[in-house]
Parts: structure tokens; sequence; C-alpha cells
């Protein structure tokens, strides 16, 4: 069995800046560019999904659309980081670095696993860890991919 990636956003929202991404080509489904598995993660399992959407609404180049699921994807090409849609979501849901860019050096490819390690190295307290758990929705612990778990309290569990 190999390890995954046990990413834990409930406690990385306690940090105020998170230093370091992770990403993994194969979570892009064919998008050109960048994205964190932090933003993938939090759009399918944090976001609430809102009828009215007003961070899609507020959005001021139409960067984010919703997919047959509901769940809202940020068009890279289009996206101009204004933060208007962190701003306007109304449960807080996109912490404020969210679209932040990055330097090389502290982005990590998880498809290599050292650098999965490393990344996961970087991170005190258990918030992010290499493990052998798979996905286990009593201990809100979702897959996000095929290596890569992320614990949250997921859209759907909410009242």
């Amino acid at each position: 069995m190999s390890k995954k990636l046990l990413i834990d956003l409930l406690k990385l929202r306690d940090l105020e800046r998170v230093s370091f991404e992770a990403a993994d080509p194969a979570l892009l489904k064919g998008e050109i560019g960048f994205k964190s598995i932090r933003e993938l993660a939090t759009f399918r399992f944090t976001c609430r999904r809102c009828m009215d959407a007003p961070c899609i609404d507020s959005c001021p180049v139409d960067a984010l659309q919703r997919d047959e699921e509901h769940v809202i994807h940020r068009k890279l090409n289009l996206c101009i980081r204004c933060k208007s849609c962190i701003a306007m979501c109304p449960f807080g849901t996109m912490p404020l670095d969210l679209f932040q860019v990055k330097p090389d050096h502290e982005i990590y490819d998880i498809s290599n696993k050292e650098e999965m390690k490393r990344f996961a190295d970087n991170f005190p307290d258990e918030m992010v860890t290499l493990t052998e758990e798979e996905e286990d929705w009593e201990k809100h612990i979702y897959a996000l991919g095929d290596h890569v778990l992320i614990k949250d309290y997921a859209w759907h569990e909410l009242p």
C-alpha cells in the first residue's frame, strides 16, 4: 500500500498564511496552469455551494464557474486575483491567501514521492502528514485524487 498525503484543512485554517502549496498535475484533469491542492479541496469539500453564489456574482471577469456537480472552479486564464470572491463568500470558506502566487521553491509537486514527503515535513502539529489511511467519511477524511486525502467538515455534512 502506498503512502498518501493527508491534509487537515481544519488545522490549516488556523494559520494566517500557508507558506507552502502542493500541486498534483493529475488533479487538474487537462487544465493548463497551476491550482493548489488546497484550492481544489476548498471548492470541492468546504464550499457550501450556495444557490445564489455571491462569489460567482462578484467576480468582475467571470473567472468562477460551476460544474455539473455544482462545484465551483476558477478559470486560471481569466482570474485577476482581485479577491472579491473571497470577500463575498458569506461563510468565509476561502482563506485570504488562497490565490496568492507562490515562488517555485514554495510549491511541491506531490506526484513525486520525495516532494510529497518534503511538503508534509514543512508543517507542524500533523497539519499535513503521510498516511496509509483510506477515505473515511465518519472521520471527515475525503479522497481528492488517488494519493491525496483531505480532512475537513464537508459541505454535505452541514445542517
